[in-house]
Formats: C-alpha cells, structure tokens, sequence
C-alpha cells in the first residue's frame, strides 16, 4: 500500500497538483491513522491532506480510483447455471455465430477494391474471445490489454483528456463495438434452438453486465498507463516547458503554447507562494508614533502597547488589454495569471479593445479563468477594423471614470500600435493623474517603440513603470512585480 501511495503522489504531481513533502506525510500518517478498510474515509483523508485548491479536486477525484480501486471488476460466469444441455446448445450456437462470421468476412473482402483493415482470422478469434470472456465472466488479460492498447496508441498518450477516446479505440479494436448485435443474434440461434426464454433473457442480461465490467477494467487500464507515462515523461515535459518559457509568444505552436499553459499553474503557485511571504514579512508596518502615544497615555506615556500603520498590502488592479492579433497571446497568459491569482489582490477589474473598449470583468466572475479567457478571445474577433487605443481612453474615462481612483494600479496591455489614430494623450495624463501607478506591458522591443504607427514613445511619459512582455518568463516576472506593489 505504501508504494501504491507513492505512486498516487508522483501521479497527482504529473497531473499538475502541488503536494510538499511535509503533505506527503501528513497523507501517510493519516492513512494509517483511518486504515484502508473504510474506504470513504480513507478517501477523505487523502483528499483532506493532498488537496489545497479547489480546482485540483478533479485530478484527484479521477486518480483515486485508479490507485486504490478494486484490482478487477466484479464478473459473472453464466455458464454455471446451465443444464448440460443448455451448454452444449450454447456451444453450438457460438459455433454456428462464428461461422456466420466468418462467410459475412468472406463477402466483404472478396468485394472490388475493398482493403482489408486486418486478417480476417485474427478478427474472428478476437470476437471468439471476447464472447468466451462475457459467457464465462473472464477478465481480459494484461497481454490483451497492452496489444489492443499498443494499436490505440495508448504509448503516446500522456494527457488524462486523451483516455476516452483511447479507451473508445481499444474497445473497438477488441471488437466490443459489435457486442449488441452479436449478443442479439445469439439469443436469436438460441431460440431456434428450443431453449426457454427465460435462460435467454437471463444470459442476454449477465452478457451486458459483463461488457460494462470490461469496458470499466479498459478505463481503468488506460487510465493507469496515462498517468504512468505522465510521471515517466515530467522531467523531459518540464525541461522542455522550462526552454519554451523564454521563447517568444508570437513563435510559439497550438502544442507549445498548450505546454505553457499546463506550467503556468506551477508558475503562478510560486507567485502565489512569493506574495505571501511579502505579505507575512510586511504586516508588521511601520511604527506609528501618534498611536502610539494616545494607546500609551493610561501608563504615563511609556509605549507598552506598540502601534503599527495600516498597510495595505494588496493591490487593485484595473487591466486594460489589446486584444487585437498580435497581442493575443500575450493576453491568454497574463488574464489566466492574474484571475488565478486573484486571491492576491484586493480587486481587479478588466477592459479589452481592438477599436473599442468592452468590460471582460463579467466573463471572469461567471467562468473560471481558463474558460472566461476562451470566451473573451472568441467574442471580440479580430476583424476589418483597426487598433484605437485612444478611442478606447475616451470609452473608459466616459462611461467607467470610476474605475480608476488614487489606490488603482492602471496595467495597459499592449503595443501601442494605435494605426495612426488620434492617441489622446489628455487622455492619459488624466488617467496618471487619477491612480496611483500607470504600468505598461509592452511585447515589443524598446527598439521597435515609435517606429511605424508605434506611439509607445508619446505614452511613454505617463507610465511609472514599462515591462517588456515578449516571452512567459518576463511575464512572470512582470505580475511578480505588480504583486511587489502595493
């Protein structure tokens, strides 16, 4: 059991769940604590120990029962209960469905241009058994699982969203797509056959329940060997992840950019962890001395209760994103840092543009941050029209002035690519002087600033703070900073 647990952890840490060491054996004091016998509590214990967020639930929900599930589904053998008459009627209908089979494969290879999709023969002894296996109440074995789970591709699946439709391929490759008509024509033979109804109908019924048992240890199978091949592949996952985070977002692959996104939950828990540990080091403030002295007067104005300043020590945050092409990718990233990180800030509210300003702030409060992120970049499209950041000021200081007052960090994502439209720079100079900071994240080397439609150079001035954005890892350190901020 212990190294069953070992495995647990080293899956749930392949999946993507942070599990310390000292949780690690909290987890084993507390499964010895509870025992495995109750397995609802052993669960929970697990759970209770291993799981700090939320949305690491799932993984956990859909890896435990791969782990510390019964070894093999229940099955019935329903030949037991059969006369000897009975067997012998049932042998001899499979027989006669066998070579049924076996004429129907017949005629359709000798058909005019038709490519087999295997030998014949092999296909016929697979569906001979898998009926055996239903009739009898076998569990397929590891030698039949692995073949059927080499020729579905199992070897090259690493991710848990690829385990049904791997398991979907070796069912079918095992043949299990054909089991309702099969168990159909053999309750037909049987009928002709003279034996009673209720027999049939009881065997029909056993057959079902054992495929469902089946297509259960198939699930379970694929689902050990995913999360297997996940811990055997982290360290070659997590150095290619570690060479793509200085890669410049707009090179950057669909697959590259999916494996930005599956290290992004370990680089926001180190933000996550980081800006506790500010937060722990600044709480204590700075003295205040006329606290100090009114809290003191009662003992004659000896200070024996300090008193500290009130700091605030998370930020507000009012995003305003480009989200217009070539800015996209840098968006996805940063709207899926700082929602997750929400808990790290006092507020935060959201604007996207292309020519116009729009709340996104909606999205993130109905959706978690990955799927509000999807929903954003698919309704503001890009399209026939042109970047007008300046228009975009105008929308916010009219219609959302009070989202900016003297505590708002002001964050401008994007180029400053305006394609020649008027920047309003009174704009700007209002917006700086109404919050607190004016940061910009800027993709673009300092290089490229002002040349073309560029007018980062004329923003310039009203920022306190610009981040070159061109790569995850100058993200990082970007939102690092803005969490610094207080």
């Amino acid at each position: 059991m212990e190294q069953r647990m070992i495995d647990f952890i080293a899956g749930l840490r392949a999946a993507g769940v942070r599990v310390s060491v000292a949780e690690s054996q909290d987890a084993f004091r507390a499964a010895r604590s509870v025992g495995v016998l109750n397995r609802r509590a052993f669960h929970d214990a697990l759970l209770t120990t291993l799981v700090k967020e939320a949305h690491d639930r799932p993984i956990f929900d859909q890896l435990f029962p791969l782990y510390f599930g019964t070894d093999a589904p229940p099955m019935l053998n329903l030949t037991e209960s059969l006369s000897p008459e009975e067997k012998d009627l049932l042998q001899k209908a499979l027989r006669a469905l066998l070579e049924q089979m076996r004429r129907q494969g017949d005629r359709q290879n000798r058909k005019p241009g038709r490519p087999g999709d295997g030998t014949p023969s092999d296909q016929l002894n697979s569906l001979w058994q898998l009926l055996q296996a239903l009739l009898q109440g076998q569990q397929l074995g590891q030698e039949t699982l692995e073949q059927a789970g080499q020729q579905a591709g199992l070897p090259f699946a690493d991710h848990p969203g690829q385990q049904n439709w791997i398991q979907q391929r070796m069912m079918r490759q095992l043949g299990m797509h054909l089991l309702d008509q099969l168990i159909q024509q053999l309750a037909d033979m049987l009928a002709r056959m003279g034996v009673g109804q209720e027999t049939i109908d009881e065997l029909v019924e056993g057959m079902e329940a054992n495929r469902e048992a089946l297509a259960e240890q198939i699930g379970r199978f694929v689902g050990q060997s995913i999360n297997r091949q996940q811990v055997q592949n982290q360290p070659d996952r997590q150095a290619r992840a570690a060479d793509l985070l200085h890669r410049p977002f707009r090179t950057l692959s669909e697959h590259e950019a999916d494996l930005l996104r599956q290290e992004l939950r370990r680089l926001i828990s180190q933000l996550r962890s980081r800006a506790a540990l500010r937060r722990k080091k600044a709480r204590v403030g700075v003295l205040d001395a006329k606290k100090t002295i009114r809290a003191n007067l009662r003992y004659g104005g000896v200070p024996m209760e300090l008193q500290f300043k009130t700091r605030r020590l998370k930020p507000k945050l009012l995003l305003i994103c480009d989200v217009s092409t070539s800015m996209r990718p840098v968006v996805d990233f940063l709207l899926r840092m700082i929602y997750e990180l929400q808990d790290q800030v006092s507020h935060a509210r959201s604007f996207a543009f292309i020519d116009d300003l729009e709340s996104i702030s909606e999205d993130f409060a109905e959706f978690p941050p990955d799927v509000a992120v999807k929903t954003v970049l698919t309704r503001l499209r890009p399209g026939y029209y042109n970047t007008d950041l300046g228009n975009s000021l105008n929308t916010l200081m009219m219609r959302h002035a009070d989202a900016v007052d003297r505590r708002t960090t002001v964050i401008f994502v994007g180029d400053a690519r305006n394609n020649y439209n008027d920047p309003r720079l009174d704009l700007m100079e209002q917006i700086r002087r109404r919050s607190r900071r004016v940061i910009w994240l800027n993709p673009e080397h300092p290089r490229q600033w002002g040349t073309g439609d560029s007018d980062m150079l004329a923003y310039l001035p009203y920022a306190h703070a610009v981040h070159r954005v061109s790569n995850l890892a100058e993200l990082t350190a970007a939102v690092d900073k803005l969490l610094s901020s207080r």
